[in-house]
């Protein structure tokens, strides 16, 4: 049998020219002293394609059970951790993968940045590596949505409104990424197939394209204080070095294939103790204990929306990503000759320290920060009395309606309530009932946070909760829209007290 396995691979060798092709790959010469102890270095971009490896099998497997449709994606999750067998561990196992994987990411672009491995020629490796780190995020992002829980329905109004505060393009964005004006089978439909074949397909031919580079223009050296990079002498000096260097497929291997088997070991022992994340409750707009707090490799810009003034909120939300992304793009062109050892280069290292320090506080401050909805203020606190005095059964009603649906978790009525949404107080002075009516049957995925309710409410509540949102307007002021001087019948004006 070996022998029948050995002639056939000698036969498909000799067509394909597998070994011909790979085994110069794995003999390619690196400076020598990557052969001692500054190799360890050098292990963690290693480390992260074999965590991407795991995702990429954890995630084909999950894929034969999970049920990309918005009424059986919740159940299919459930499934897998509770009936399929091992179904739990390979969740577990995806998610901490993915975790790993930019732990690993982080790890490795700091050290190609303290090492000043970025500078001439491998500019355009650092270009690509931030391109990977950026999918990286991408796939977190979307995995996150493909929970399908209340968190991930949250998550995904706050990115809609995100994506909706894009001038001009916004209303635009938001209907490419969720199908249609509000969020429904066809929003996951799109994320599924973000997660699964557009972003990993990207991923992989840029990590095609970063090893291509680095066996281009080869490994740099572990950083000497007084040897600086010149384009004009590199290549010979680099050359030089190369000719008393060691093959890859030696020492250098070898740590790396200790260290990512020490990392997969660490993330099997996590998922193992820990468990898959999530789902909690399903996806209900309604429900309590909607959390929707990025997952954590974005609590630190959590954290930073949190202790902003909301002014400067969609400037952090949509321009400052980008000048974070672009800044990282231009670290090669800033900077790409010179010293690289980090003893020569204390700005580099303060950069470095101020950064992972800002990340780790307002990582810190993205978990403590309260979100700004109050999840529980439909139990805690009642609608002002002065709010009730003199309506009519079909206001109260909808009086009733509006507590009993949440909407006070995120819309304050006298001051008191959530903070996600305007206080409506005084919406009947600003919007007409047909106004209402859309903007609680449809929601604002293109311009704000409010999901949409149409689904949850029959038709008497919704005609309920528009009356009683068209009675809170000033005293004596007509609703929204009127031309008479009067009320309109079925609505009473709130009481004087509260307009003062």
């Amino acid at each position: 049998m070996y022998q029948l396995l050995l002639k056939l691979g000698q036969w498909i060798d000799a067509r394909a020219g597998v070994s011909a092709t790979l085994w110069p790959m794995m003999r390619h010469p690196v400076p020598r002293s990557i052969d001692g102890p500054m190799g360890w270095w050098y292990v963690f971009g290693s480390a992260s394609m074999t965590l991407l490896l795991i995702q990429i099998l954890t995630g084909i497997g999950l894929s034969m059970v999970y049920v990309p449709s918005a009424d059986k994606a919740y159940e299919s999750l459930l499934y897998l951790d509770y009936e399929h067998p091992w179904g739990w561990f390979l969740r577990a196992l995806h998610y901490y993968a993915g975790s790993g994987m930019v732990v690993m990411l982080l790890i490795h672009m700091t050290q190609v940045f303290l090492h000043g491995a970025y500078k001439y020629p491998r500019e355009l490796t650092w270009v690509v590596g931030v391109l990977l780190l950026a999918c990286t995020m991408g796939m977190f992002f979307t995995g996150q949505i493909l929970r399908w829980d209340t968190d991930a329905y949250w998550g995904l109004a706050v990115g809609g409104s995100m994506a909706g505060r894009v001038p001009v393009l916004g209303p635009f964005i938001v209907h490419t990424l969720l199908g249609g004006e509000i969020i429904g089978a066809s929003s996951l439909s799109r994320f599924f197939a973000l997660h699964v074949f557009i972003i990993p397909g990207a991923l992989l031919a840029f990590l095609g394209l970063h090893l291509w580079l680095v066996l281009r223009c080869g490994i740099s050296a572990p950083p000497v204080p007084g040897e600086v990079v010149d384009p004009a002498t590199y290549e010979k000096t680099y050359h030089e070095e190369l000719k008393r260097g060691v093959p890859f497929f030696g020492d250098a291997l070898l740590k790396d294939i200790f260290f990512s088997a020490l990392a997969v070991t660490i993330v099997v022992i996590i998922a193992a103790v820990v468990g898959p994340k999530g789902p909690n409750e399903p996806p209900d707009p309604t429900l309590l204990g909607a959390n929707p707090r990025p997952e954590w490799p974005f609590l630190w810009l959590f954290g930073l929306l949190s202790l902003s003034p909301p002014a400067i909120e969609t400037f952090i939300m949509l321009v400052f990503p980008v000048l974070v992304l672009g800044a990282l793009f231009l670290v090669p062109f800033v900077s790409n000759r010179g010293e690289r050892a980090p003893s020569r280069r204390p700005v580099a290292v303060l950069l470095v320290i101020v950064i992972y320090t800002t990340l780790g506080v307002l990582t810190y401050e993205g978990v403590q920060a309260p979100w700004s909805p109050v999840m529980n203020a439909w139990s805690g606190d009642p609608v002002p009395i002065d709010l009730l005095d003199g309506r009519s059964p079909l206001e109260l009603q909808g009086a009733a309606v509006f507590q009993f649906k949440n909407c006070r978790n995120c819309h304050a009525l006298d001051g008191i309530g959530g903070r996600r949404g305007p206080d409506l107080t005084t919406i009947g002075a600003s919007l007409t009932r047909d106004q209402l009516i859309t903007q609680i049957s449809n929601g604002t995925p293109g311009g704000g946070n409010m999901p949409a309710y149409g689904k949850q409410m029959s038709p008497a509540e919704m005609d309920a909760t528009v009356a009683f949102l068209v009675s809170l307007r000033p005293n004596g002021q007509v609703p929204a829209g009127s031309v008479e001087d009067s009320p309109i019948e079925g609505t009473t004006p709130q009481p004087e007290s509260l307009t003062e």
